[in-house]
């Protein structure tokens, strides 16, 4: 036998020998701990909390103090070790307390092992005003798991800190004010860098937001600096319709504030406003008490329009297309005022009997007072302020119906549009007044507040089911729930009515006198 021969048959050999042993499989990679993530700052311990991983105090800004006070928000440094996530970050200055190093943001992520893809993400910006709220009051596991859907809520600066514009505070770009809507950028930007660590996918990220915080998705679909960092938008309650401060408004505002808190005559107003103490600076303008009557441009701290971040009025932008391509959903509550009116007369201040109810119609409207008055009698409704709340409610210079629909209608030139109006009563009533479906009644489908009840389960299912879809397709319509028609530029808008066994296409313009309300 050859010498190749031999070593042939002795790797037979050897083969059948070792073929008749057992030979164990490698042990398989142990699951990644779903608490435990990287991010560009460093290594995140968050918590598992039944069907989601809850990651709370994030920072995704340095602390805006100092010097950074007024200023662009700046990346956060990172961290050595592992930084606990477990616990909420301090919200932003406002009357109920907080401190200045408030820019956090807690992320809910769906635990679901063996998915494929990434996950879209919603960024939600709470409301409050402008002037009050955090981003974790918001409770996200449910619309999270149910969704599955990645939830981050941010914290903004707010009031004077986040909105004051002044001629001292100018950078080099020229521009002051509207912080608190470059802290949102500042987030949106940091989930684009992040989303994957969580299994999120930042190419389809939905920016969202309910009264301010649906004004401040209006300021971002109108602003160049916040184009590319989110897909699709979401804006509950808070047309885009409706003006902003312009920037001499603003900074007329501004030097009332900074003399409010002695910083007006020196050398250095710059240096003498962030050497102020942060309550000072949440007294300044507490004289500026917008009535019930008014519009948002008559609150003391807002985005001012005519800025480098804004360049022109959201609605302007949006009628030129500042939004193209970006789908939008879009909606109001049917009684939108009805749970602020009474707290200015019957609940809280003297009584609005029909007399009353037209001097109100006439300090309002001016010369259009008889047509209002004519449309709205206070004899055709069960009392003046519920009259009063509809007025307000129809004509929305402050929230409400007509300037919502004028927002859907200008953006659906553009992008897909889906409009919806809130229908369902929320059983609340003050003192013998019926709220209805009140403004904020439709945060609690999505959210697990501390200051609300949960709505009925089979409309929750179907408004956490079209939300959540349109995060994922741009396009709320899903299998199960009734069709939802997107609106057109031109005609008769669909407007789907949303309430408890009845989600079906409403008469929205006809109910809310939007024909009537054109142009006043």
């Amino acid at each position: 036998m050859s010498l190749r021969a031999c070593v042939t048959a002795l790797c037979l050999a050897v083969a059948s020998v070792l073929s008749l042993v057992a030979v164990p499989a490698p042990a398989a990679a142990p699951d990644p701990d779903p608490a435990l993530v990287r991010v560009d700052g460093g290594l995140l311990r968050g918590e598992p909390a039944g069907d989601v991983v809850r990651f709370r105090g994030v920072p995704y800004a340095r602390p805006p103090v100092g010097e950074l006070r007024w200023r662009a928000p700046r990346p956060p440094r990172p961290w050595p070790g592992v930084r606990d996530a477990t616990a909420a970050g301090q919200k932003c200055p406002q009357p109920s307390g907080g401190g200045e190093d408030c820019l956090y943001a807690d992320v809910t992520v769906p635990r679901r092992p063996g998915r494929a893809g990434p996950l879209p993400v919603i960024v939600w910006l709470h409301g409050g005003g402008l002037t009050s709220g955090s981003g974790s009051d918001y409770d996200a596991a449910r619309l999270a798991a149910s969704g599955d859907v990645v939830v981050v809520s941010v914290n903004y600066r707010l009031g004077a800190l986040g909105f004051l514009s002044h001629p001292a505070l100018a950078d080099r770009a020229g521009g002051s004010g509207n912080y608190g809507l470059m802290d949102q950028a500042r987030a949106l930007a940091w989930v684009r860098t992040n989303a994957a660590a969580f299994g999120g996918d930042p190419g389809r990220v939905t920016l969202a937001g309910q009264s301010a915080g649906a004004r401040s998705v209006c300021a971002h679909l109108a602003s160049p600096a916040s184009r590319g960092l989110f897909q699709q938008a979401v804006v509950q309650s808070g047309a885009c319709a409706n003006p902003v401060l312009t920037k001499s408004a603003a900074d007329a505002r501004g030097a009332r504030a900074a003399r409010d808190v002695g910083c007006a005559g020196g050398a250095d107003v710059a240096a003498c406003l962030r050497r102020a103490p942060a309550a000072d600076l949440l007294d300044a303008l507490k004289d500026v008490e917008p009535p019930v009557t008014g519009t948002i441009t008559d609150d003391a701290w807002g985005p001012v329009a005519g800025t480098p971040f804004l360049p022109v009025q959201p609605g302007t932008a949006l009628r030129r297309g500042s939004a193209a391509g970006i789908p939008l959903l879009i909606g109001s509550t049917r009684d939108e005022m009805r749970s602020f009116v009474p707290y200015e007369y019957d609940l809280g201040g003297e009584p609005l009997t029909a007399g009353r109810y037209a001097d109100v119609v006439a300090g309002t409207f001016g010369a259009d007072a008889p047509a209002v008055l004519r449309r709205y009698p206070a004899d055709g409704y069960p009392s003046p302020v519920l009259a009063l709340s509809r007025v307000l409610t129809d004509w929305g210079g402050r929230i409400g119906a007509c300037p919502t629909l004028t927002t859907a209608t200008s953006a659906a030139r553009h992008a897909p549009v889906y409009a919806y109006e809130l229908a369902q009563d929320s059983g609340t009533v003050v003192d013998g007044f019926p709220f209805g479906a009140h403004h904020s009644s439709d945060l609690p489908y999505l959210f697990d507040l501390p200051w609300a009840q949960p709505g009925p389960p089979d409309l929750t299912a179907a408004i956490t089911g079209y939300w959540s879809a349109f995060a994922h397709r741009g396009d709320p319509n899903r299998a199960g729930l009734p069709p939802w028609r997107p609106v057109r530029a031109e005609g008769r808008a669909t407007v789907l009515g949303l309430a408890d066994g009845a989600i079906a296409p409403t008469p929205f313009a006809a109910e809310h006198r939007c024909g009537f309300w054109a142009g006043r």
